[in-house]
């Protein structure tokens, strides 16, 4: 069996008590204290996340712009410097290579930060695509990536990062070189969680000092450790696309319901435009949709969705919502049946249970 690859936290997880699990081939921990706690803390407080496992690519050279135009969906030409764009990476067929941010450091460089499982795939693909005066490295095992997540994130990281104002920082920009405790890092307002917070790329070998003085800074508001299970139940509840779950080789960003990354106007050809471009000008034959259950039982990934005895689709992600305390789902479905309070049928350990379709996102933050 293959080893597992560790973040540069792992000795820290036994310090606060991290539960580990095998997470597509890293040794990541599911929970600190527990899933419900850990999520109610970044809903409420402020959490602590180790995505180190997240990959990071460099682009740069005269060509970057041209190359990211032609291999990403959205328009790369509206970052300005100091700014984040969401976007996906689609195959020919309008399939997902994955989904991923764009970071524009200055012209002609940019960072690109991918899902852990596709950290070698993805590089390969660019590269195998690569175009002269573009030149990339993968700069994934020399940094380390802490989210801390949450309406007092910024409460808490503004002690860290004394000769920075952060409520400067506006959502999907960054600040490159922020001190932090001595620890120089990337701070941008970005997140997978559905609440305000940042996303703070350092050096692997600083992760730890600037894990603990984070930690501390935000214990009088009782900031949590928080592990993947609170993450994905975070989320979810946001409608936040899980590759391989929401997202695959076999799904487009339309039918993933982030079309809002994908424009097909923008002059540059790329990969998967003219089946993107249809599914945008006729609907997709399959749609995400949010579903609750109306009988008891949750829905899990992989199980089948049915309407009128015909199956239409399967859940891609399922939960009892720690937030709502309801049984709901997303789930990939025949377009045609994803109008909302269609009543459709989860089958649960052989059972088909009733449920509806419902609006998404399941959770949305209270404005200030």
């Amino acid at each position: 069996m293959a080893e597992l690859k560790r973040t540069p936290l792992f000795q820290v997880y036994k310090e606060n008590g991290g539960k580990c699990i095998d997470f597509g081939g890293w040794e990541l921990p599911v929970q600190f204290s527990s899933i419900k706690e850990e999520h109610e803390a970044v809903r409420t407080k402020a959490g602590l996340f180790d995505v180190s496992h997240m990959g990071e690519i460099e682009v740069k050279g005269s060509g970057s712009l041209d190359y990211l135009q032609k291999m990403m969906t959205n328009d790369i030409s509206r970052i300005k410097n100091g700014g984040a764009q969401y976007t996906a990476m689609c195959y020919e067929n309008g399939g997902t290579v994955d989904d991923l941010l764009v970071y524009k450091i200055e012209d002609h460089h940019y960072l690109l930060v991918v899902n852990a499982s596709n950290i070698e795939k993805d590089y390969k693909w660019l590269l195998d695509h690569s175009e002269e005066n573009a030149e990339l490295k993968n700069l994934s095992e020399e940094y380390a990536q802490l989210a801390i997540q949450g309406p007092l994130a910024e409460q808490i990281l503004q002690r860290v990062a004394k000769d920075t104002t952060l409520s400067d920082i506006g959502f999907f920009k960054f600040q490159n070189e922020v001190d932090l405790n001595g620890i120089k890092a990337l701070v941008s307002r970005t997140g997978y969680t559905g609440e305000d917070g940042f996303e703070i790329y350092c050096a692997a070998g600083s992760a730890s000092d600037l894990w603990k003085a984070i930690l501390e800074a935000g214990e009088p508001e009782g900031i949590l450790p928080c592990g993947l299970g609170a993450r994905d139940t975070l989320r979810f509840e946001a409608n936040l696309a899980l590759y391989g779950q929401e997202l695959s080789a076999d799904i487009t960003p339309i039918e993933a319901g982030i079309g809002f990354a994908v424009k097909v106007d923008k002059e540059a050809d790329f990969f998967g435009k003219e089946t993107l471009a249809q599914h945008k000008k006729e609907g997709a034959p399959r749609k995400l949709a949010g579903v609750e259950m109306l009988e008891r039982g949750i829905p899990r990934h992989g199980y089948k969705v049915y309407a009128n005895d015909e199956e239409i689709g399967e859940v891609t992600t399922g939960t009892q919502s720690p937030t709502l305390k309801k049984n709901i789902g997303l789930a990939l479905i025949k377009s045609e049946y994803s109008g909302l309070d269609t009543e459709v049928f989860v089958e649960i350990r052989n059972k088909k249970l009733k449920a509806k379709v419902v609006p998404t996102p399941f959770y949305k933050r209270p404005k200030k």
